[in-house]
């Protein structure tokens, strides 16, 4: 199965709030990459919602959340605050009755996903973490190179994702859930989430910085038959690759793997081949899922359900209780 083209999907009016990098990201994939819109953008601070406007051609800009929220032709709202801020504004989106795409991590632990995940079914409004890694067509592909078999049955799964962040006020501060492992480490627990699940026993260990956040973590996750070994760190540029080791191969998927990439396949036979999914942007792909789960009438999204994120959430706790990473809200 082959990750459906963004502009086969049917087209929604989006509404972005939050007017920050990841928000002009989604605008750009949006507007050029699918036949939907973005209409509008809502930020605090109303220089900066009109300054974003401009520079990506959105025709109205608010001065605050709640006119956003307020605007009748809106379809779908992008909530791309930092994640210590995901819980109130997709609550807020969902009770102005707002279907919602919200930026990873979803929350920023797992009560504050399962209440938002219940507001959404209580309202009977779409809800979806933007975890664009599940939708790209690499991730479609080596999904399906290992349901064919390709490499035998799945031992072990590696993953890391590092970048050089210590630069970045919000990294340090822990009122805002600084740190790596929400910002970054969720792409490796999700990548392994997607693959084999829920694990069976979490082993983390860390390095606390002196604000309180998480310089970097060391992930073990044991499955009854598989073994995950992923790390992520906010003080170095590390490789950024994935490794999936089967009994009879290994798929390798280059830098950066959680972003369209391509990834080799090697059998134990000494076959191997390659495969391209190199894309331009990328989240025009989670972008058109929702157009399409929007328009059948759904709620979640099979690709990546409500159920799945909260677990995620919970791995994440559970490695942070290891850690001993603890956000001022939470003491």
């Amino acid at each position: 199965m082959s990750a459906p083209l963004p502009m086969s999907a049917p087209a929604v009016r989006w509404g972005i709030l939050g007017a920050g990098g990841i928000a002009r990201k989604l605008a750009d994939a949006v507007t050029h990459y699918t036949a939907s819109t973005v209409i509008a953008v809502g930020s605090r601070d109303q220089a900066r919602a009109q300054a974003f406007a401009d520079e990506a051609g959105i025709p109205t800009a608010y001065g605050s959340y709640e006119e956003l929220l307020a605007d009748p032709d809106i379809d779908v709202v992008y909530v791309a605050t930092p994640h210590s801020h995901h819980h109130e504004h997709a609550l807020m989106a969902i009770e102005a009755g707002k279907n919602v795409l919200c930026e990873k991590a979803f929350t920023q632990n797992a009560n504050q996903a399962r209440e938002v995940v219940a507001a959404a079914r209580a309202k009977g409004v779409f809800l979806m973490e933007a975890m664009w890694t599940r939708h790209l067509p690499h991730v479609y592909a080596l999904r399906d190179a290992i349901a064919r078999g390709e490499i035998g049955d799945v031992v072990s799964v590696q993953a890391d994702h590092g970048q050089l962040l210590t630069h970045v006020e919000r990294m340090w501060n822990p009122a805002l859930a600084g740190g790596a492992l929400l910002d970054l480490g969720v792409y490796p627990v999700a990548f392994a989430h997607d693959l084999l699940g829920v694990p069976d026993k979490i082993t983390a260990t860390g390095r606390l910085r002196e604000t309180g956040v998480d310089g970097q973590v060391a992930m073990i996750f044991d499955y009854a038959t598989a073994q995950a070994s992923l790390t992520t760190t906010m003080e170095a540029r590390t490789p950024c690759m994935a490794l999936i080791g089967g009994t009879e191969g290994r798929i390798e998927v280059q830098d950066t793997f959680y972003a369209p990439t391509s990834f080799t396949v090697k059998r134990l036979d000494g076959t191997s081949w390659t495969y391209d999914g190199d894309v331009p942007n990328g989240f025009q792909f989670e972008a058109a899922e929702v157009a399409r789960r929007i328009h059948a009438g759904d709620t979640e999204s099979p690709l990546l359900t409500l159920d799945q994120s909260i677990e995620v959430m919970e791995i994440m706790d559970e490695v942070r209780m290891q850690v001993g990473l603890r956000y001022p809200n939470e003491l």
